[in-house]
């Protein structure tokens, strides 16, 4: 169990690294941080019991950080 853990662990950390800081503007930014959030939320979720609760709260929240950061230039 645990190495299934792992591994849906590293695939999400593998896309949340190819998709992060895209898009120029917030709306973009919200999108792609509020997926990364939800993935990641999910698998964490997944490990206490609960991933859709998990990837809600995640979600939100790298929708909110991603639509309130600028990009660097």
């Amino acid at each position: 169990m645990i190495n299934q853990s792992l591994k849906v662990t590293v695939v999400v950390a593998g896309l949340a690294l190819l998709i992060a800081a895209c898009g120029d503007r917030p709306v973009d930014r919200a999108l792609t941080g509020g997926a990364i959030g939800a993935g990641s939320g999910a698998v964490i979720g997944s490990t206490v019991g609960n991933p859709i609760a998990g990837a809600v709260i995640g979600g939100a929240a790298g929708a909110t950080i991603g639509a309130v950061t600028a990009p660097e230039r």
